[in-house]
């Protein structure tokens, strides 16, 4: 069965950092690419970051470039979302989500699994 289990949002001011994890069950880093998403209230869901599986160029969306960064431990089966520099316009849930391929887009149809959720609020 598979699983998504995110954890580490909160509330959080500008500036600061916060560190989104990913626990995946039921299935392998090694074989599927791994996305973070994230949707504000009356906005579209939209891909933030995501990696595949040889990891070598994970993504970002131009908005989060120098500020997030995506790891992953396959040992583990963990993906983590780094997030410094947090700006007001950050606040979303952000979800992760599993592709069915090895490989790394912001496709949503792309992606099988998604994990519940967790909200990040960026107060000014």
């Amino acid at each position: 069965q598979v699983q998504l289990v995110e954890s580490g949002g909160g509330l959080v001011q500008a500036g600061g950092s916060l560190r989104l994890s990913c626990a995946a069950s039921g299935f392998s880093l090694d074989y599927h690419g791994i996305g973070w998403f994230r949707q504000a209230p009356g906005k579209e869901r939209e891909g933030v970051s995501c990696i595949a599986t040889n990891d070598d160029t994970p993504k970002y969306t131009d908005s989060v470039k120098g500020r997030f960064t995506i790891s992953k431990d396959n040992a583990k089966n963990t993906v983590t979302l780094q997030m410094n520099s947090v700006k007001p316009e950050d606040t979303a849930v952000y979800y992760c989500a599993m592709s069915k391929s090895p490989f790394c887009d912001y496709e949503l149809v792309e992606y099988d699994y998604w994990g519940q959720g967790t909200q990040v609020t960026v107060s000014s």
